[in-house]
């Protein structure tokens, strides 16, 4: 599970482990890695930095070592800052390709082969609402995002008679960490406060609400989960009704 030590992605390891799923807790922060995994049945905290180069290695080698090639593997990784899409620069894309698509292809690269020789595989990855509608004031996001889907969607079709799905979970408004820095880069941006911002943005939901983490995470054990084997290629929302098209 990567980049699993707060928000979303620790609510999905969370969720996974409630399932009976032996769960590798990983990011840059090794305590808390090793605390959430120590109040799950059968886990491993490892401390690795994904977007260093050997990243990816180091969790692949930690993962087969406590538990063997993983059946299920979930993408999550940190979100490029705001900013608009003008004035953005080679370096800016740069990080942000880096950092929600090559280090995840490489990931990959090394979960598949095993889960194309057993048969059975789950891949997950957590995306934004931006790939669907991009957002305002998240150009980076919105780039390399989108890349990762395309990606994705293209391998969905190449591994799906390996018994392998490969999905994207698409987050609305949920209640992070992370939401609550985007709110208030935008508060920032636009002059206005954050309650301001976050009333303007519960007007737009449905449910009119943000999303609880739990929530998100339920959806994402169950795409990781035996009765999703026929569900591939789709990204798939939890945004409270957020977004309006089909």
């Amino acid at each position: 599970m990567c980049s699993s030590t707060g928000g979303l992605g620790e609510a999905i390891a969370r969720a996974l482990a409630a399932e009976g799923a032996s769960t590798v807790v990983c990011g840059r922060r090794g305590e808390r890695a090793r605390q959430i995994a120590a109040e799950l049945p059968t886990a491993v905290g490892v401390e690795v930095d994904l977007l260093a180069e050997d990243g990816p290695a180091r969790l692949w080698e930690a993962t087969v070592a406590a538990f063997g090639p993983p059946d299920v593997l979930v993408l999550n990784g940190p979100g490029p800052k705001p900013g608009p899409a003008s004035g953005v620069g080679p370096a800016e894309v740069d990080a942000a390709l880096h950092s929600l698509l090559r280090q995840q292809v490489r990931l990959l690269g090394m979960a598949l082969p095993a889960m194309r020789e057993r048969g059975w595989g789950r891949i997950l990855a957590v995306g934004s609402s931006g790939v669907v509608a991009p957002i305002p004031n998240l150009a980076l996001s919105n780039l390399g995002r989108a890349a990762l889907a395309g990606y994705l969607k293209t391998l969905a079709a190449e591994v799906a008679a390996d018994g392998v799905t490969v999905n994207l979970l698409l987050p609305g408004r949920i209640e992070t960490e992370r939401t609550t820095a985007i709110d208030t880069a935008n508060a920032e941006r636009a002059g206005r406060t954050l309650d301001e911002v976050r009333r303007a943005s519960l007007e737009a939901i449905p449910a009119g609400r943000y999303g609880r983490p739990a929530e998100f995470a339920a959806t994402a054990a169950f795409l990781c989960g035996g009765p999703a084997s026929y569900l591939t290629g789709s990204a798939v929302r939890c945004d409270g009704g957020y977004l309006r098209g089909l």
